[in-house]
């Protein structure tokens, strides 16, 4: 596992004792002495592999699932990966704890390291924009970027829109050799003028490669790419694009379509997004569905796909000021496509949930809905309330196994572990 380590444990008591406003004038020049340290203690690993960076608002931990399932599989590549969904090195995986999707300090170099030492030729990462704004990228040499799409995120972080796009161009600005990007995202310009050695578009609306004939339904979605029929059992026509990301950028290490072709179709689910738990007599489904545009995408799809039932919802939001302006449109999006609403407990931090939630009901206009502040109990109403032909959609925390609460602590938490249990309970 990567844990905390001695250095860790070190710098963390000498910020306690700097007053903040001084490490904060300091922290640029702070979090990249330590990358450039840890890259050189562990003796530059990413220079032994190929690296691919993914970065994106949206659906970045399905395109490093799917990207290293092709290089195995498609491939016959040896390969790690790093994310929310968790670490991996070969046929080794472990989860991740860390509450940050793009590990800092040591840790990541460590990694490479062993994935390095392990044989490894690829290493696919998920790469944030809070973690390049703590200058965790410097030290990685990057041989391919990926841009799965923009959209209005970590704005109180980065103090405004712009500042959080320009450290997701960052990548692009790195990484010289190869460059995928989602030719159908409206912010894609911003990303496509960056010099490399090879750049390829994807989409569905435009793209070199381009998803043709899309057709989605409850129980599979096809297209066409080339003359290659895909079958993905991922829902949704995010899923669709996330998929010709994956397919582009194995595509520029010799990975062809045809031979593509069955890895997709043996994808079932991803750990936590869009991930049905069950589908009869009802759905249930996890998600980790954490801004109003992903929200509203998995809102949509599963309403389309309901054939006269309800759609009931389990929502919270994180806490300790994380884009608190995000809380109202969550409501709004739940008024919008949920038959019933049940608000609940996240990721509360330091934060009082009881705030947070009174912030997401101020989107719902007066809708009537449920406040539960217990996970667990919200989880066990919403399967309580469903009938069959009803989807009961959980999101926020996807395949996650800690909740955030007050005093730095992380409690376990699975949202499928509830939900199986409260199955089991009333067979």
């Amino acid at each position: 596992m990567i844990t905390e380590s001695w250095v860790d444990k070190i710098l963390y008591r000498i910020k306690k004792i700097i007053p903040k406003r001084v490490f904060n004038f300091f922290a640029p020049y702070y979090h990249a002495l330590l990358s450039h340290a840890g890259a050189a203690y562990y003796r530059f690993p990413s220079n032994s592999m190929k690296v691919i960076g993914v970065t994106g608002t949206k659906g970045k931990s399905t395109t490093v699932y799917m990207i290293s399932k092709l290089l195995e599989e498609a491939g016959n590549k040896k390969v790690a990966a790093i994310g929310s969904l968790g670490f991996k090195i070969l046929d080794k995986e472990w989860p991740n704890t860390l509450k940050m999707t793009m590990p800092g300090r040591f840790r990541i170099h460590k990694f490479m390291a062993r994935a390095r030492d392990a044989g490894c030729e690829f290493c696919v990462l998920e790469v944030t924009s809070e973690g390049i704004k703590q200058r965790r990228h410097l030290g990685i040499n990057f041989d391919c970027a990926v841009f799965t799409n923009l959209h209005k995120e970590h704005i109180e972080s980065h103090g405004s829109f712009d500042n959080y796009k320009k450290a997701k161009q960052e990548l692009f600005k790195r990484t010289k050799n190869i460059h995928v990007l989602n030719g159908d995202d409206m912010h894609v310009e911003d990303f496509m003028n960056y010099p490399a050695r090879k750049k390829v578009f994807y989409g569905i609306s435009r793209g070199d490669i381009k998803a043709e004939k899309v057709q989605i339904s409850p129980e599979k979605t096809t297209f066409i790419v080339y003359g290659t029929e895909f079958v993905s059992y991922l829902s949704g026509k995010f899923n669709v694009l996330n998929c010709l990301a994956a397919l582009s950028t194995v595509a520029m290490y010799g990975i062809d379509l045809p031979t593509s072709q069955p890895i997709i179709a043996g994808i079932r689910s991803i750990p936590g997004r869009m991930e049905y738990i069950q589908k009869q007599p009802f759905a249930v489904v996890v998600d980790y569905a954490h801004t109003p545009d992903s929200l509203r995408e998995v809102y949509h799809t599963l309403k389309s796909q309901l054939a006269g039932g309800k759609l009931i919802g389990v929502l919270g939001a994180a806490g300790g000021g994380r884009d608190k302006w995000k809380r109202s449109e969550f409501g709004e999006a739940a008024a919008e496509y949920l038959d019933e609403i049940i608000l609940t407990n996240e990721d509360p931090y330091e934060e009082n949930p009881e705030s947070i939630i009174s912030q997401i009901g101020q989107g719902l206009k007066g809708k009537e809905f449920r406040k539960l502040i217990d996970r667990k109990e919200a989880i066990g109403k919403a399967i309580s309330l469903a009938e069959p032909g009803d989807t009961v959609v959980i999101t926020g925390k996807g395949s996650e196994i800690s909740m955030a609460v007050a005093g730095g602590k992380k409690i376990p938490w699975s949202d499928k572990e509830i939900v199986l249990e409260f199955i089991k309970k009333n067979e």
